[in-house]
């Protein structure tokens, strides 16, 4: 993982003063590490139902696409106030460094609808949060959630933690943080992987297996 963290950039005092960047352009525009990092994202859910992938702009829709290409899934766009053209829910929400809103489309989702949120960057996890928001207001069900960097220290974790009563699955790591929100693995690994024991895991590794696959967030630290 080290060698993916590393060819994330960090910009200071973008976009406004004492504020880090985490610009993950740097990793996109490597074929083999783009393609790493979605690998990693994606693994972890082979063998589970996701209907659907939302995409939190901008970023995220580059990740959110890569990962339902991955898994079969349908993608969703949540955009800022005025870019989607027909009727849209909408749900304004806390940033570390001001207030933003997202808006979704009211038909793109249906009740039931099983829902990865992907986004590039978990900070206080406001926007997550208002994307969980959104979904649910559209009778989803938002199960899980994925980021390429977390900015640990402003707890981003917290909340998100009512989407499941499962432990959240803490990776350890900046990049390919994993929130496995319906897996009920209460003794992972310390790096926050599969245990390969439990009834989520299990059915995910059968996943793996019926594609002739091996899981690799079971081995990757």
């Amino acid at each position: 993982m080290d060698d993916l963290k590393s060819i994330i950039r960090d910009i200071p005092d973008f976009p406004k003063k004492g504020i880090v960047f985490k610009d993950i352009t740097t990793l996109l525009q490597d074929a083999k590490s783009y393609q790493r990092m979605v690998d990693l994202l994606a693994h972890r859910y082979i063998g589970q139902r996701i209907d659907k992938v939302v995409g939190v702009e901008a970023r995220g829709f580059i990740i959110g696409s890569a990962l339902a290409y991955k898994l079969g899934a349908g993608v969703v766009l949540v955009r800022k106030p005025g870019k989607l053209p027909s009727e849209t829910f909408s749900k304004t929400y806390d940033l570390e460094y001001g207030t933003d809103t997202l808006e979704i489309h009211r038909d793109a989702i249906k009740p039931g609808e099983r829902i990865l949120i992907a986004d590039d960057l978990l900070a206080t996890g406001g926007t997550a949060a208002a994307a969980v928001s959104l979904l649910r207001t559209l009778g989803a069900e938002p199960c899980c959630a994925a980021f390429v960097v977390e900015l640990a220290f402003l707890n981003g974790r917290t909340p998100l933690i009512d989407l499941s009563k499962a432990d959240i699955i803490r990776r350890g790591i900046a990049l390919g943080v994993d929130y496995g929100l319906t897996h009920s693995c209460y003794d992972p690994t310390p790096e926050g992987l599969s245990c390969g024991r439990c009834d989520s895991c299990r059915l995910r590794l059968k996943g793996f297996s019926e594609a002739g696959l091996t899981d690799p967030l079971r081995y990757v630290g």
